[in-house]
């Protein structure tokens, strides 16, 4: 059997090690160990990163949006708060799981626990 590609596998929520297995219990939490494999996921710790990387692309892409919108058509504030919340909210929501799987697939791809002092 082939090794899957650790960060596509973190991108669809699964396991790094086998790409079988969920990566996350519930939204947001790291599952304590693999179902299918066994793979101890609890060292795994993503920080801030993909809370980061959620702020930039969404906010490029949300405020490039609203930018678009108001030079090109002028609406009144209420269209942007109307269409640009939600937007921004579902992208935001949208990007942090598969963006904090990636984060952690990246750990394990450059065995970023092994390096740890603890």
């Amino acid at each position: 059997m082939d090794s899957p590609n650790p960060l596509l596998a973190g991108l669809r929520g699964r396991c790094p090690n086998c790409g079988e297995g969920r990566l996350f219990q519930g939204f947001l939490n790291v599952a304590p160990a693999c179902e299918r494999c066994g793979y101890d996921l609890a060292k795994a710790d993503s920080g801030d990163g993909p809370a980061v990387f959620v702020i930039l692309i969404a906010g490029f892409l949300c405020a490039f949006a609203m930018l678009f919108t108001e030079l090109a058509f002028s609406p009144p504030v209420w269209v942007h708060i109307v269409m640009f919340l939600p937007l921004t909210l579902a992208v935001c929501i949208g990007l942090l799981r598969p963006l904090k799987g990636l984060m952690l697939a990246a750990q394990f791809a450059n065995r970023a626990s092994e390096a740890r002092h603890d």
